[in-house]
């Protein structure tokens, strides 16, 4: 007989000498287990606490993300000042990006000057005898810019804004040149007196009947000209009017000329933070995040890329080992063998006995594992010369009554199973 139809045997033979108690399996298989683990040669205890080499590598990626985040942060902040507002060219301010001297200076002359946060608030401010001022650091939509185009009065622009066309038709920029003193060259009344300026930034085509002043190289860095009724002055950018270089040069006298113009100057200013608003005058839910939290969501990602990247390096190769304890196939089927008899599970045992008989006896009758059982009795029973009635008894038929049944059923297919191997 085969081993494998002796390991199916073993399993009804252990039922039978196998005691009454259910505790009796788990002492034995615990029995077998202890001493495996006490038999095992050069065994000793091994500890599994974490060492500080092994916190170190495990932690050292977690420090470095961090650290990046971190810096990044103190980068941010160093950088960026307190994150509010930029009050650049603001005439309200005393800081030195600001314009509260040249503001003060305007006022002494008589120049009434009214500052406003919106294109709504500057047009409607404007009038035939007032100048309009606009710089770049006022963020204009392309509604503010056509609000803006049809209003009275002349126009100043300071920096080359994406929306120059809109606000002054026929002007276009050209480049960009650095910020240094550069003398006028032309024969516009208000540079001419003015000298020397500290100009630069954004250079300009000089449009059909206009002037360029102050060039760098053959682009000019201020034009002016005349639309309709309207002077239109643009300067490359507003250096020259802060409280910083304002001083220097000809630049209070410059800035002098072109803002105070006319009586009245209305001064277009960012709007203080938690104040901006749409085209449409209401604010927008973008528009009341505050500054601040952009840049932690910027960080955040950040992070989370860098953490993506290190968690996810190729993992290396399966490491294979050894089990504690080995446990031989022949003590695993008589330790389920006692568990069927314990549970008097003689349906469980005999499916399993059918099962293992099938699984190795279809295969030498040549048949295919999803045969029927009509195709499996008859192939049997004409190879071992059984009556087919009592195969498919043996094979499909209710489980055995009892245990001297079950001991019977297990006969019965290992004697059918030599028979199939043997002929």
């Amino acid at each position: 007989m085969n081993p494998a139809g002796t390991a199916d045997t073993a399993d009804t033979a252990g039922a039978g000498h196998a005691g009454t108690s259910p505790a009796g399996p788990v002492d034995s298989v615990g029995t077998v287990d202890t001493a495996g683990l006490a038999a095992a040669p050069g065994t000793g205890s091994t500890s599994v606490s974490p060492t500080a080499a092994s916190l170190w590598r495990g932690g050292r990626g977690v420090l470095l993300v961090a650290l990046i985040v971190v810096a990044a942060a103190v980068a941010g902040v160093l950088l960026g000042g307190t994150g509010g507002q930029d009050r650049r060219l603001d005439p309200d301010d005393t800081s030195l990006s600001g314009a509260g001297a040249l503001a003060r200076l305007l006022e002494g002359r008589g120049v009434r000057i009214t500052r406003v946060t919106s294109a709504a608030e500057a047009r409607a401010a404007a009038t035939a005898d007032s100048t309009l001022l606009v710089t770049d650091v006022f963020p204009l939509t392309a509604g503010d810019a056509s609000r803006l185009a049809g209003a009275p009065g002349d126009l100043l622009l300071v920096g080359g804004d994406r929306r120059l066309r809109t606000l002054a038709p026929g002007l276009r920029a050209t480049g960009e040149a650095r910020t240094r003193s550069r003398e006028p060259r032309c024969a516009l009344p208000a540079a001419a007196a003015a000298g020397s300026v500290h100009l630069g930034g954004t250079t300009f085509a000089v449009p059909r009947g206009g002037t360029g002043c102050y060039p760098a190289g053959d682009a000019p860095t201020m034009v002016g000209y005349r639309d309709g009724d309207r002077t239109i002055t643009a300067v490359g950018d507003g250096d020259f009017m802060t409280n910083l270089r304002l001083a220097e040069d000809g630049n209070a006298a410059l800035a002098m000329n072109l803002a105070g113009a006319r009586p009245t100057l209305v001064w277009l200013v960012p709007p203080p933070p938690g104040e901006a608003v749409t085209e449409t005058g209401e604010q927008g839910i973008y528009d009341l995040v505050p500054p601040g939290v952009k840049w932690a969501v910027a960080q955040l990602a950040l992070a989370v890329v860098l953490l993506a990247l290190w968690r996810g390096r190729r993992l290396g190769p399966v490491v294979a080992e050894r089990l504690p304890v080995v446990v031989r196939a022949a003590e695993t089927a008589e330790g389920r063998a006692r568990l069927y008899r314990a549970r008097r599970a003689r349906d469980r045992a005999a499916a399993a006995l059918r099962e293992g008989f099938a699984d190795r006896v279809v295969p030498r009758l040549g048949l295919p594992s999803a045969a029927g059982p009509d195709a499996r009795v008859s192939a049997l029973a004409e190879r071992t010369g059984q009556a087919a009635p009592q195969v498919a008894s043996a094979l499909y038929g209710p489980p055995p009554a009892d245990d001297a049944g079950l001991v019977a059923l297990a006969a019965y297919l290992d004697m059918l199973e030599r028979q199939v191997r043997d002929s």
